[in-house]
């Protein structure tokens, strides 16, 4: 997010927290497309990614008055996201075994691939075909415009593992976007 973005979610936060009713519409209205964005990633169905935003939201609204410190709203409204979802896999027993996988600690100098403006519709329905831990890195990272260290606090994870997961992430993505294949299906 900008400066000016995280300074507008610090007053909606701060307008929400004062009871103002407009807020927590405007506040909606920034995030839902991003949030349905990346719950869509996450659960694998439409009708099961709004009904996550909604959920989200409801817990996001019931925890704001204790939200301290305004700036990590993005961070929060993710975590808050994720741990919907990741709550509805466990309960529809999708196998998360992938979450205890450790990334492949081998120290990989290659340059990472880049992706420009053009690949935009391949990358879209590359990210499909990654696992869910590559597939939630990158639409984090690129796609919400997280950082490093907002998307540690989201997944739980260090720094460095975020580092090292959208490093493979991209690559994985670079492989299935250029063979076709989908490199890191179990």
């Amino acid at each position: 997010m900008t400066d000016v973005e995280l300074i507008q979610c610090e007053l909606l936060v701060l307008r929400c927290q004062r009871r103002d009713p407009g807020a927590a519409n405007e506040l909606v209205t920034l995030f839902e497309k991003p949030l349905l964005y990346y719950l869509r990633r996450m659960a694998g169905s439409e009708a099961d990614a709004w009904d996550l935003v909604q959920e989200t939201w409801i817990s996001v609204f019931r925890a704001l008055p204790k939200l301290r410190d305004t700036r990590t709203l993005p961070a929060f409204l993710y975590r808050t996201a994720r741990n919907h979802a990741l709550a509805h896999l466990r309960h529809a027993k999708v196998n998360l075994r992938l979450y205890a996988a450790v990334e492949d600690s081998v120290s990989d100098t290659s340059p990472e691939p880049v992706f420009t403006p053009d690949d935009a519709t391949a990358v879209h329905l590359g990210l499909e075909q990654l696992s869910l831990p590559h597939r939630e890195a990158l639409t984090l990272y690129f796609l919400q415009d997280l950082t490093i260290e907002e998307i540690a606090s989201v997944l739980a994870i260090p720094p460095g593992t975020v580092k090292s997961r959208l490093h493979h992430a991209k690559k994985a993505l670079a492989t299935v976007m250029h063979k076709g294949t989908a490199h890191d299906q179990p």
